[in-house]
Protein backbone atom coordinates (compact mmCIF):
# COMPACT_ATOMS: atom_id res chain seq x y z
CA UNK A 1 0.00 0.00 0.00
CA UNK A 2 1.18 3.41 -1.06
CA UNK A 3 0.09 7.08 0.39
CA UNK A 4 -2.29 7.30 -2.33
CA UNK A 5 -4.29 5.38 -0.24
CA UNK A 6 -4.13 7.71 2.92
CA UNK A 7 -7.72 8.63 4.12
CA UNK A 8 -8.47 10.79 7.00
CA UNK A 9 -10.79 10.62 9.28
CA UNK A 10 -12.11 12.03 12.72
CA UNK A 11 -11.57 11.19 15.58
CA UNK A 12 -13.81 7.93 16.92
CA UNK A 13 -13.15 5.92 20.04
CA UNK A 14 -11.45 3.07 18.36
CA UNK A 15 -8.56 4.80 17.18
CA UNK A 16 -7.80 6.41 20.80
CA UNK A 17 -5.27 4.25 21.37
CA UNK A 18 -3.42 4.71 18.20
CA UNK A 19 -3.33 8.63 19.05
CA UNK A 20 -2.05 7.37 22.54
CA UNK A 21 0.26 4.91 20.65
CA UNK A 22 2.02 6.56 18.13
CA UNK A 23 2.77 9.80 19.75
CA UNK A 24 4.05 7.98 22.89
CA UNK A 25 6.82 6.47 20.31
CA UNK A 26 7.46 9.91 18.62
CA UNK A 27 7.74 11.53 21.72
CA UNK A 28 10.02 8.90 23.30
CA UNK A 29 12.18 8.21 20.35
CA UNK A 30 12.83 12.47 19.96
CA UNK A 31 12.16 14.14 24.20
CA UNK A 32 10.55 12.83 26.92
CA UNK A 33 6.98 12.68 27.51
CA UNK A 34 6.12 15.42 29.54
CA UNK A 35 2.95 15.70 32.15
CA UNK A 36 1.24 17.50 29.90
CA UNK A 37 1.32 15.08 26.94
CA UNK A 38 -0.38 12.35 29.55
CA UNK A 39 -2.89 14.26 30.54
CA UNK A 40 -3.74 14.84 26.78
CA UNK A 41 -2.92 12.03 25.58
CA UNK A 42 -4.70 9.80 28.15
CA UNK A 43 -7.63 12.25 28.17
CA UNK A 44 -8.22 13.67 24.10
CA UNK A 45 -12.09 13.40 24.73
CA UNK A 46 -11.88 16.43 27.42
CA UNK A 47 -8.76 18.02 26.49
CA UNK A 48 -9.06 18.40 23.11
CA UNK A 49 -12.67 17.46 21.47
CA UNK A 50 -15.10 18.87 24.25
CA UNK A 51 -13.42 22.58 24.42
CA UNK A 52 -14.02 22.64 20.62
CA UNK A 53 -11.35 20.63 18.86
CA UNK A 54 -10.72 17.73 16.92
CA UNK A 55 -8.64 15.00 16.42
CA UNK A 56 -7.93 13.46 13.08
CA UNK A 57 -6.64 9.86 11.80
CA UNK A 58 -4.56 9.22 8.37
CA UNK A 59 -5.50 5.46 7.35
CA UNK A 60 -4.33 3.29 4.70
CA UNK A 61 -6.40 0.50 4.48
CA UNK A 62 -7.95 -0.29 8.08
CA UNK A 63 -4.78 0.93 9.46
CA UNK A 64 -3.51 3.89 11.69
CA UNK A 65 -0.76 5.74 10.41
CA UNK A 66 -0.73 9.39 11.55
CA UNK A 67 -2.47 11.63 13.59
CA UNK A 68 -2.50 15.33 14.51
CA UNK A 69 -4.79 17.44 16.82
CA UNK A 70 -5.99 20.65 16.76
CA UNK A 71 -6.55 22.39 20.64
CA UNK A 72 -8.86 25.56 20.75
CA UNK A 73 -6.31 28.21 22.04
CA UNK A 74 -8.64 31.34 21.22
CA UNK A 75 -12.13 32.42 19.93
CA UNK A 76 -10.10 32.38 16.40
CA UNK A 77 -7.32 30.40 16.72
CA UNK A 78 -6.08 26.90 17.61
CA UNK A 79 -2.83 24.74 18.31
CA UNK A 80 -1.71 22.12 15.64
CA UNK A 81 -0.76 19.16 18.44
CA UNK A 82 0.24 15.55 18.74
CA UNK A 83 0.79 14.81 15.03
CA UNK A 84 2.88 11.78 14.82
CA UNK A 85 3.21 9.56 11.61
CA UNK A 86 3.98 5.62 12.00
CA UNK A 87 8.05 5.34 11.89
CA UNK A 88 7.66 3.11 8.85
CA UNK A 89 5.42 5.60 7.04
CA UNK A 90 7.76 8.48 7.81
CA UNK A 91 9.38 10.55 4.51
CA UNK A 92 6.05 9.00 2.37
CA UNK A 93 4.53 12.68 1.88
CA UNK A 94 2.17 12.14 4.89
CA UNK A 95 3.46 14.61 7.03
CA UNK A 96 2.31 17.31 3.49
CA UNK A 97 -0.93 15.36 3.19
CA UNK A 98 -1.89 15.78 6.97
CA UNK A 99 -0.87 19.54 7.28
CA UNK A 100 -2.90 20.53 3.68
CA UNK A 101 -6.12 18.59 5.48
CA UNK A 102 -5.19 20.47 8.83
CA UNK A 103 -5.25 24.04 6.85
CA UNK A 104 -7.86 23.31 4.72
CA UNK A 105 -10.52 22.09 8.11
CA UNK A 106 -8.92 25.67 10.07
CA UNK A 107 -10.12 27.28 6.97
CA UNK A 108 -13.83 25.62 6.78
CA UNK A 109 -13.63 27.15 10.30
CA UNK A 110 -12.70 30.37 9.41
CA UNK A 111 -10.17 30.69 11.98
CA UNK A 112 -7.71 33.54 11.85
CA UNK A 113 -3.98 31.90 13.39
CA UNK A 114 -3.15 28.35 13.20
CA UNK A 115 -0.21 27.73 16.07
CA UNK A 116 2.29 25.00 16.90
CA UNK A 117 4.88 24.14 19.23
CA UNK A 118 8.33 22.45 18.31
CA UNK A 119 11.92 22.26 18.41
CA UNK A 120 14.97 23.31 16.31
CA UNK A 121 16.26 20.23 16.37
CA UNK A 122 13.27 19.08 14.31
CA UNK A 123 14.48 20.57 10.99
CA UNK A 124 12.52 18.38 8.93
CA UNK A 125 9.09 19.19 10.79
CA UNK A 126 10.31 22.66 10.73
CA UNK A 127 10.87 22.84 6.75
CA UNK A 128 7.39 21.45 6.50
CA UNK A 129 5.77 24.27 8.46
CA UNK A 130 7.57 26.75 6.96
CA UNK A 131 6.57 25.80 3.45
CA UNK A 132 3.32 26.19 4.22
CA UNK A 133 3.99 29.69 5.34
CA UNK A 134 4.38 29.31 9.31
CA UNK A 135 6.61 32.36 10.49
CA UNK A 136 8.48 32.02 13.86
CA UNK A 137 6.57 33.82 17.11
CA UNK A 138 8.03 34.60 20.41
CA UNK A 139 7.77 31.65 23.20
CA UNK A 140 5.28 32.72 25.56
CA UNK A 141 6.99 32.03 28.85
CA UNK A 142 3.57 30.23 30.39
CA UNK A 143 4.29 27.50 27.67
CA UNK A 144 2.84 24.01 28.77
CA UNK A 145 5.80 22.21 26.24
CA UNK A 146 9.33 22.11 28.50
CA UNK A 147 10.97 20.78 25.26
CA UNK A 148 9.74 24.04 23.14
CA UNK A 149 12.16 26.50 21.88
CA UNK A 150 10.02 27.62 18.69
CA UNK A 151 6.75 28.48 18.37
CA UNK A 152 5.03 28.95 15.20
CA UNK A 153 2.07 30.85 13.60
CA UNK A 154 0.00 31.01 10.34
CA UNK A 155 -2.63 33.82 9.37
CA UNK A 156 -4.95 31.94 7.93
CA UNK A 157 -7.09 35.35 6.89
Amino acid sequence: MDISELKIVAYQPRYAASFYELNKAWLEAHFLIEPYDLKVLQNPKEQVLHPGGAIFFGLVGEEVVATFALTPTGPASMELNKMAVREDWRSKGIGHRLMSFALAHCKALELEVLELYSHTKLQSALHLYRKFGFEVVPVPADCVYERADIRMQLTLR
